[in-house]
C-alpha cells in the first residue's frame, strides 16, 4: 500500500459508490477539501469487507479521513450481517414505560454494543442518537424516536450516549432543535415548524440539556425552519447553531450538516451556497450525499477551509486496547445486559 498523504482534515464528508473503492475515489478521497466518508447499505456485504473497505480509506491520509454511518437502529440499520440486529428507539421508550431502570440499563447496554461492533469494522462515527421528541405525527422519524416524554428520551439517550462513550465512541445527537413535531420529510420537502420558541425550548430542547453534560461528541442539526423563531433552517442559522446551541446549551464538540442534497437544504441556494450558509452559521462539515458532481464543484470551492484538529479528535476512537481485552469482555457483557433488560 502507497504511504499516505499528509494532509490535514477539509470540512466536506463525501460518500463512495459501493463495497470497494474505485482507483478514482483513491485519489478522489486525498482532495485537501474532505475529511471524511459516510458509508451506506450499499457499502456493505460481509464484516470482513467492511473491515477492509474502512481501512482502505484509513490508509489514504493522515491524519486519517473520518469514517461515518447511519446506524442508530430499527429501520436505520446500515450493516446487518454480524452485527447485532438493534431495535427501533421507540422499544426502549416503551420498555421504560414498565420498567424506567430496564430501559435505562437497556440503553446503556445498546449503546455499547453499538459502538463496540462498529469501532472493530473501522467506523468511527455513527449519526446517533435521535433525540428528537415523537409528537406522532412526523412521517420520517416515528419509531426512530425514543418516547413523545421530553423526560423519557433524555434519560434514556443520556445513557446511550455514556454507553458509547465508555466503549471509546463519541455520540453524535440529532436532529436539532428537534425534526419530531413537522409531518414533512425534510429529504424531499421544506419542513416549517410554526411552534413558538417557548414550546421548542420546553421540549425539544430538553434532550440536549441532559445529554450535552453527557458528553454529546456531535450534533447535527435538522433541515427545518422554525419559522416563529428565525427564518433560516436550523442548519443554516447563527441563532440556532451560536446562540443556543453554544451559547445558551454550552455544546463545545462537532456540528455536522445533515445532508446538504436533500430537499430541506434548498432554501439556501446551489450547492456552494449551501455549505457557505451552513458554515456560516456555524457547522464544523458538511455532508453531501448521493450527489458526487455537486460534491466535486464544492470541493474545488472549500478547498482552504479545514476541520479543527481539536474538534476531529472527538471522534478518533478512544480505545485503552483490542478486541480481544477489556472492551470485549465489557461488550459481552453488555449484550446479556441488554437481552435481559429487553425482556423485562
Amino acid at each position: 500500500m502507497s504511504t499516505p498523504s499528509v494532509l490535514p482534515l477539509g470540512p466536506v464528508m463525501v460518500d463512495v459508490a459501493g463495497p470497494v473503492l474505485l482507483a478514482s475515489e483513491r485519489e478522489w478521497l486525498r482532495h485537501p477539501a474532505i475529511g471524511g466518508v459516510i458509508l451506506f447499505q450499499r457499502n456493505f456485504e460481509t464484516p470482513a469487507q467492511l473491515r477492509a473497505l474502512t481501512a482502505e480509506i484509513h490508509a489514504l491520509r493522515e491524519p486519517r479521513l473520518l469514517v461515518a454511518v447511519d446506524h442508530e437502529g430499527g429501520r436505520v440499520q446500515r450493516f446487518q450481517l454480524g452485527f447485532t440486529k438493534l431495535p427501533a428507539m421507540q422499544d426502549l421508550g416503551r420498555l421504560y414505560e414498565r420498567s424506567p431502570g430496564a430501559a435505562e440499563s437497556a440503553a446503556e447496554s445498546l449503546g455499547r454494543i453499538m459502538a463496540f461492533e462498529l469501532l472493530d469494522h473501522g467506523v468511527d462515527i455513527t449519526f446517533a442518537p435521535v433525540l428528537d421528541i415523537d409528537f406522532g405525527g412526523s412521517s420520517v422519524i416515528g419509531n426512530r424516536a425514543f418516547s413523545p416524554d421530553p423526560a423519557v428520551v433524555a434519560a434514556l439517550a443520556a445513557r446511550q450516549v455514556a454507553g458509547m462513550r465508555a466503549m471509546g465512541m463519541g455520540a453524535v445527537g440529532k436532529h436539532f432543535p428537534g425534526h419530531g413535531y413537522v409531518r414533512a420529510d425534510s429529504h424531499h420537502e421544506v419542513p416549517v415548524d410554526e411552534r413558538p420558541w417557548p414550546v421548542i425550548e420546553a421540549a425539544d430542547l430538553l434532550p440536549y440539556r441532559l445529554t450535552i453534560p453527557q458528553g454529546l461528541a456531535g450534533v447535527m442539526p435538522a433541515h427545518v425552519i422554525y419559522r416563529a423563531v428565525d427564518p433560516q433552517a436550523a442548519g443554516f442559522s447563527r441563532h440556532w447553531l451560536q446562540d443556543v446551541l453554544r451559547g445558551d446549551l454550552g455544546f463545545r464538540g462537532v456540528v455536522f450538516s445533515d445532508d446538504l442534497s436533500m430537499e430541506g437544504a434548498s432554501v439556501a441556494g446551489d450547492m456552494h451556497a449551501r455549505a457557505r450558509a451552513a458554515f456560516s452559521a456555524g457547522c464544523d462539515m458538511v455532508l453531501v450525499c448521493n450527489a458526487p458532481a455537486a460534491a466535486q464543484e464544492l470541493l474545488d470551492r472549500v478547498a482552504d477551509v479545514r476541520l479543527s484538529a481539536e474538534r476531529a479528535a472527538l471522534f478518533r476512537p478512544n480505545l485503552s486496547g483490542g478486541p480481544a481485552d477489556r472492551r470485549s469482555g465489557d461488550y459481552f457483557v453488555a449484550r446479556r445486559t441488554w437481552a435481559a433488560s429487553m425482556s423485562a
